[in-house]
Protein backbone atom coordinates (compact mmCIF):
# COMPACT_ATOMS: atom_id res chain seq x y z
CA UNK A 1 0.00 0.00 0.00
CA UNK A 2 1.27 3.29 -0.69
CA UNK A 3 1.75 5.81 2.50
CA UNK A 4 -0.20 8.35 0.05
CA UNK A 5 -3.36 6.47 0.41
CA UNK A 6 -3.68 6.33 3.84
CA UNK A 7 -5.63 8.62 5.95
CA UNK A 8 -4.38 10.62 8.81
CA UNK A 9 -4.69 9.03 11.93
CA UNK A 10 -5.76 5.70 10.96
CA UNK A 11 -3.90 2.43 10.89
CA UNK A 12 -3.36 -0.04 7.98
CA UNK A 13 -3.26 -4.13 7.80
CA UNK A 14 -0.93 -4.31 5.62
CA UNK A 15 2.62 -5.99 5.45
CA UNK A 16 4.11 -3.66 3.53
CA UNK A 17 3.89 0.23 3.28
CA UNK A 18 5.81 2.45 0.55
CA UNK A 19 6.17 6.24 0.97
CA UNK A 20 5.66 7.95 -2.58
CA UNK A 21 5.90 11.59 -1.59
CA UNK A 22 8.71 13.36 0.19
CA UNK A 23 8.70 13.97 3.90
CA UNK A 24 6.66 10.84 4.86
CA UNK A 25 6.95 8.64 8.06
CA UNK A 26 6.07 5.22 7.69
CA UNK A 27 5.23 2.91 11.01
CA UNK A 28 4.89 -1.16 11.45
CA UNK A 29 4.77 -2.77 14.27
CA UNK A 30 6.32 -6.21 15.10
CA UNK A 31 6.97 -8.66 17.50
CA UNK A 32 8.99 -11.54 16.42
CA UNK A 33 8.77 -10.66 12.56
CA UNK A 34 11.52 -8.68 11.23
CA UNK A 35 10.56 -4.85 10.00
CA UNK A 36 12.46 -4.69 7.11
CA UNK A 37 13.29 -0.62 6.15
CA UNK A 38 14.30 0.20 2.10
CA UNK A 39 15.20 3.57 1.39
CA UNK A 40 16.50 5.39 -2.10
CA UNK A 41 19.29 7.10 -0.82
CA UNK A 42 19.15 9.50 -4.54
CA UNK A 43 15.13 9.68 -4.68
CA UNK A 44 14.17 9.72 -0.90
CA UNK A 45 11.55 7.18 -1.44
CA UNK A 46 11.33 4.83 1.34
CA UNK A 47 8.93 1.46 2.72
CA UNK A 48 8.56 -0.98 4.96
CA UNK A 49 7.97 -4.58 6.15
CA UNK A 50 6.24 -6.71 8.43
CA UNK A 51 8.14 -9.85 7.48
CA UNK A 52 7.74 -12.78 8.68
CA UNK A 53 7.65 -16.76 7.89
CA UNK A 54 5.30 -16.16 5.90
CA UNK A 55 6.25 -13.08 4.02
CA UNK A 56 9.49 -14.77 3.29
CA UNK A 57 7.85 -17.74 1.73
CA UNK A 58 5.38 -15.13 -0.06
CA UNK A 59 8.41 -13.72 -1.73
CA UNK A 60 7.28 -10.15 -0.11
CA UNK A 61 11.05 -8.56 -0.22
CA UNK A 62 10.84 -9.35 -4.40
CA UNK A 63 7.47 -7.37 -4.54
CA UNK A 64 8.72 -4.82 -2.91
CA UNK A 65 11.53 -4.36 -4.77
CA UNK A 66 9.43 -4.02 -7.89
CA UNK A 67 7.85 -1.44 -6.87
CA UNK A 68 11.06 0.72 -6.43
CA UNK A 69 11.86 -0.71 -9.88
CA UNK A 70 8.47 0.59 -11.36
CA UNK A 71 10.25 3.87 -9.36
CA UNK A 72 13.21 3.66 -11.39
CA UNK A 73 15.19 2.99 -8.37
CA UNK A 74 18.83 1.68 -8.94
CA UNK A 75 20.07 -1.16 -7.18
CA UNK A 76 23.25 0.55 -5.78
CA UNK A 77 20.86 3.49 -4.55
CA UNK A 78 18.91 1.37 -2.41
CA UNK A 79 19.66 0.72 0.79
CA UNK A 80 18.31 -2.06 3.58
CA UNK A 81 17.82 -2.43 6.93
CA UNK A 82 16.35 -5.35 8.81
CA UNK A 83 15.34 -4.60 12.52
CA UNK A 84 15.45 -6.64 15.61
CA UNK A 85 13.54 -10.25 15.01
CA UNK A 86 13.48 -13.16 16.87
CA UNK A 87 16.82 -15.12 16.12
CA UNK A 88 17.06 -18.78 14.92
CA UNK A 89 17.73 -20.24 18.16
CA UNK A 90 14.81 -18.87 19.66
CA UNK A 91 12.83 -19.76 16.57
CA UNK A 92 12.06 -23.54 16.52
CA UNK A 93 9.67 -25.12 13.98
CA UNK A 94 8.70 -28.75 13.11
CA UNK A 95 10.21 -30.56 10.51
CA UNK A 96 7.81 -30.13 8.02
CA UNK A 97 7.30 -26.40 8.70
CA UNK A 98 11.10 -26.70 8.54
CA UNK A 99 10.93 -28.15 4.75
CA UNK A 100 8.35 -26.34 3.42
CA UNK A 101 9.58 -22.72 4.44
CA UNK A 102 13.17 -23.89 2.71
CA UNK A 103 11.37 -25.28 -0.28
CA UNK A 104 9.23 -22.04 -0.78
CA UNK A 105 11.76 -19.24 0.54
CA UNK A 106 14.78 -20.30 -0.82
CA UNK A 107 13.40 -23.21 -3.47
CA UNK A 108 15.23 -25.86 -1.66
CA UNK A 109 14.44 -28.96 -0.84
CA UNK A 110 15.62 -29.60 2.60
CA UNK A 111 16.35 -33.82 3.32
CA UNK A 112 16.88 -34.71 6.85
CA UNK A 113 18.91 -37.51 8.39
CA UNK A 114 17.98 -38.65 11.67
CA UNK A 115 20.96 -38.38 13.47
CA UNK A 116 21.24 -37.42 17.35
CA UNK A 117 21.60 -33.91 16.00
CA UNK A 118 18.63 -33.42 14.44
CA UNK A 119 16.34 -35.49 16.79
CA UNK A 120 17.46 -34.58 19.59
CA UNK A 121 18.13 -30.97 19.71
CA UNK A 122 19.09 -29.12 23.39
CA UNK A 123 18.61 -25.52 23.36
CA UNK A 124 18.99 -23.35 26.82
CA UNK A 125 16.68 -20.91 27.61
CA UNK A 126 17.00 -20.06 31.36
CA UNK A 127 17.20 -23.24 32.46
CA UNK A 128 18.15 -26.46 29.89
CA UNK A 129 15.42 -28.19 28.09
CA UNK A 130 14.69 -30.34 25.31
CA UNK A 131 12.72 -30.02 22.35
CA UNK A 132 12.05 -33.04 20.12
CA UNK A 133 11.93 -32.80 16.30
CA UNK A 134 12.78 -29.04 15.55
CA UNK A 135 14.49 -27.13 14.00
CA UNK A 136 15.74 -23.44 14.18
CA UNK A 137 14.66 -21.08 11.38
CA UNK A 138 16.72 -18.64 10.31
CA UNK A 139 14.28 -15.38 9.05
CA UNK A 140 17.24 -12.84 8.42
CA UNK A 141 19.64 -14.95 6.93
CA UNK A 142 16.97 -16.35 4.49
CA UNK A 143 15.62 -12.64 3.60
CA UNK A 144 19.45 -11.52 3.60
CA UNK A 145 19.63 -14.32 0.70
CA UNK A 146 16.30 -12.81 -0.75
CA UNK A 147 17.89 -9.46 -1.00
CA UNK A 148 21.12 -10.97 -2.54
CA UNK A 149 18.68 -12.30 -4.99
CA UNK A 150 17.42 -9.58 -5.99
CA UNK A 151 20.80 -7.66 -6.64
CA UNK A 152 20.99 -5.47 -3.47
CA UNK A 153 24.81 -5.29 -2.73
CA UNK A 154 25.49 -7.30 0.90
CA UNK A 155 27.13 -3.61 1.63
CA UNK A 156 23.36 -1.82 1.40
CA UNK A 157 21.96 -4.47 3.93
CA UNK A 158 22.35 -4.06 7.68
CA UNK A 159 20.92 -6.56 10.23
CA UNK A 160 20.44 -5.95 13.63
CA UNK A 161 21.85 -8.83 15.56
CA UNK A 162 19.38 -8.23 18.61
CA UNK A 163 16.82 -10.94 19.41
CA UNK A 164 12.89 -9.92 20.31
CA UNK A 165 13.15 -13.50 22.42
CA UNK A 166 16.11 -12.89 24.27
CA UNK A 167 16.31 -9.37 25.40
CA UNK A 168 12.39 -9.64 27.46
CA UNK A 169 13.35 -6.17 28.80
CA UNK A 170 13.70 -4.28 26.06
CA UNK A 171 11.20 -6.26 23.33
CA UNK A 172 8.01 -7.65 22.94
CA UNK A 173 7.39 -11.25 21.45
CA UNK A 174 4.52 -13.36 20.94
CA UNK A 175 6.91 -16.37 20.92
CA UNK A 176 8.23 -15.55 24.32
CA UNK A 177 4.77 -14.57 25.96
CA UNK A 178 2.35 -14.55 24.14
CA UNK A 179 1.56 -11.19 24.93
CA UNK A 180 -0.62 -8.77 22.40
CA UNK A 181 1.96 -6.14 22.89
CA UNK A 182 4.39 -4.76 19.86
CA UNK A 183 6.88 -2.61 19.02
CA UNK A 184 6.64 0.16 16.50
CA UNK A 185 9.01 0.59 13.97
CA UNK A 186 9.69 3.80 11.88
CA UNK A 187 11.33 5.09 8.84
CA UNK A 188 11.03 8.57 7.70
CA UNK A 189 11.84 10.16 3.82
Amino acid sequence: MFGSHSQKGTKIDADGLVGNKCSQNLWVYTADCMPIFFADKRTRNVATLHCGRKGLEKKIIKNLVKIFDNFGTSRDDLLVAIGPAISKEHYLVDKMTFKEFYRKAENKNITFKLTKTNSDLCFSDSNHFREQNLNQLDLKRSAYKQLLNESISHTNIDISNLCTYKFNNEFYSWRRSKTISRQWNLICS
